[in-house]
């Protein structure tokens, strides 16, 4: 299968299957998920995985949402970009992005691409 473009997908609806919840731990590395955490079924990122997602504007654990991609997190220092989805549309900045993922990404660089 291709690598799925995770640019594609900017300012589309999406379906996002949740596989670590809000307040879950990291199997491995034992941090928390401050949002939930999940992927885009049926397309291949470059860690050969699914496109991972990060879901914002949803306070509780759930197992899916849908929603629309409002900016990506593009690693520059690993083959592995994350969507950002909104559960409601609304529009987050950089710095909110950044400051809900931080959890996770602070573990690399990145730049967000809109």
């Amino acid at each position: 299968m291709n690598k799925t473009n995770a640019k594609d997908y900017l300012g589309k609806e999406v379906y996002v299957k949740i596989d670590r919840q809000l307040g879950s731990k990291h199997p491995k590395h034992g941090f928390m998920y401050m949002v939930n955490y999940g992927f885009i079924p049926n397309t291949v990122s470059g860690d050969g995985e699914e496109l991972d997602a990060y879901l914002v504007g949803e306070f509780e654990p759930i197992p899916f949402s849908k929603g629309k991609v409002i900016a990506i997190i593009h690693r520059t220092n690993d083959d592995d970009d994350k969507l950002i989805v909104s559960k409601d549309g609304k529009d987050y900045s950089d710095d909110a992005i950044r400051a809900l993922t931080e959890f996770q990404e602070r573990f690399f660089k990145s730049i967000i691409i809109r």
